[in-house]
């Protein structure tokens, strides 16, 4: 992980910086002039700050006014600042609101600031750190984001994340805490005792689930090629689209239910014959003369399309399977159902 500098500060982390300095009397009647969201995002940044060294105050107040003393550094408390001003700015009540919500903002998601990057921005960002610091980045943005941000690291990164995902159990509260406050600023330059259970070799088979045809493949014989239990251990909690067939009858039904027709068609150009076999037996007749007269006019279909499409009923597939109206089988055999 790149080594931290000179602290950087977001425009709100500034904005709270100089209300510390201002003081109490005057930070509240600038509240009074402020808005209910903005006093909330302003005093959730203060109650962030602790100990916000002399030479940052001297520059962000530097950019605010003329010129501060080194004397101007800021050691109280941003919380309890803001608790003692914001009742003269507010009243009791309405301040009382406002820290019942402060708290819950608090309450922070781990990498929150970077669940809305692109990531293609998330993969340039990451690749230059530990590969134990992306797979905990990985395992907290959900499989979807994970699987496309995985797909852009390079090769021999994506194995290394793979690998460390699937020894991952248990981390430190305070170290995903540390984690994600250095990435925050690192961000900004160019946001405990308790464990969390994370990663393991499901969360590394569900990412892979997610992931292109092409990348997946290249990360299982590359775990075959060091580790072939592991890489055993993670193709059975697999689930590909061909492993549909292995579902029972109903659930089959229960899962055309939900699929859109434009999707089945074009998942279907590279299935199997048995896989097609199962889908047309469990259609009307007329459905599965439909089904079969699409597929007979199909053109040429990228095979990036067709992967997309299987995804997106394999997507449907595991949202019934939570739902519990069906029951998926892993992809290289074990107990499919009881």
């Amino acid at each position: 992980m790149a080594e931290k500098k000179e602290k950087q500060l977001s425009g709100p982390q500034k904005a709270a910086v100089v209300m510390l300095a201002l003081g109490e009397q005057v930070a509240a009647q600038v509240l009074k002039q402020l808005k209910s969201d903005e006093i909330k995002k302003l005093g959730l940044e203060m109650s962030n700050l602790r100990n916000i060294d002399a030479m940052t105050t001297e520059t962000v107040l530097r950019e605010f006014t003329e010129q501060f003393g080194d004397e101007s550094a800021i050691r109280i408390p941003g919380d309890e600042f803001f608790r003692k001003v914001l009742p003269s700015a507010l009243g009791t009540d309405k301040a009382s609101e406002v820290f019942k919500s402060i708290e819950k903002e608090k309450e922070k998601i781990p990498f929150k600031n970077l669940r809305d990057l692109d990531p293609r921005v998330i993969a340039n960002f990451l690749k230059a750190e530990h590969p134990q610091t992306i797979a905990l980045v990985l395992v907290h943005l959900g499989e979807d984001k994970a699987a496309e941000i995985l797909g852009y690291l390079p090769e021999a990164l994506q194995f290394e994340v793979i690998t460390r995902i699937t020894s991952m159990e248990t981390v430190p509260t305070e170290i995903v805490r540390e984690v994600d406050e250095a990435l925050e600023q690192e961000l900004v330059s160019m946001g405990g005792e308790l464990q969390q259970m994370l990663g393991g070799v499901q969360k590394a088979a569900e990412i892979l689930n997610r992931c292109d045809r092409k990348t997946s493949d290249r990360v299982l014989q590359a775990l075959e090629e060091t580790d072939t239990e592991l890489a055993e251990k993670v193709r059975k909690l697999m689930f590909v689209f061909e492993d549909l067939v292995a579902i029972p009858d109903q659930g089959i039904r229960e899962l055309l239910k939900e699929v859109d027709n434009k999707d089945l068609v074009i998942a279907l150009k590279t299935a199997s014959d048995e896989l097609k076999a199962k889908i047309f037996k469990n259609l009307s007749k007329r459905a599965a003369q439909m089904l079969e007269e699409d597929l007979a006019v199909l053109g040429p279909v990228r095979l990036s399309e067709v992967e997309e499409a299987q995804q997106k009923i394999l997507q449907v597939a595991r949202r019934l399977e939570k739902e519990g109206k069906i029951v998926l089988a892993g992809g290289e055999g074990g107990d499919a159902f009881v």
